[in-house]
């Protein structure tokens, strides 16, 4: 298993409400430092594929970036999907929680969770 940092530019982005609610996650849940936060997409939801955002360790075929500050991972045959996308974190009277604006998505849920390609 390669330990090595993607020098390569970051397929996701993050806005900074996002971060810092990702800092304080990890914080309150007292991840160790050979976690990081694995993104990635995964079948099922309401429009055929889900996302996948939750600290992890990382595993075989992953690729690992630092992105403002933090350690994520991230399948190789994921980037297909994710590219470009913006991760948000939304704390309002209406919605609260992350919320993924990909590029590459055909189609999107009501939720914001599930996409179609």
């Amino acid at each position: 298993m390669s330990t090595a940092v993607e020098t390569a530019p970051a397929p996701v982005t993050f806005t900074e409400g996002a971060v810092k609610e990702l800092f304080k996650l990890r914080d309150q849940q007292e991840i160790g430092t050979d976690f990081g936060l694995r993104i990635g997409v995964e079948g099922g939801g309401c429009s055929g594929m889900s996302y996948v955002l939750g600290f992890d360790q990382k595993k075989d075929g992953d690729q690992e970036f630092m992105i403002d500050g933090l350690r994520v991972f991230m399948h190789k045959a994921h980037g297909l999907y994710l590219m470009g996308m913006q991760i948000n974190f939304q704390d309002g009277l209406n919605a609260r929680g992350f919320t993924f604006n990909n590029p590459n998505a055909a189609s999107t849920c009501g939720c914001g969770t599930s996409f179609s390609v």
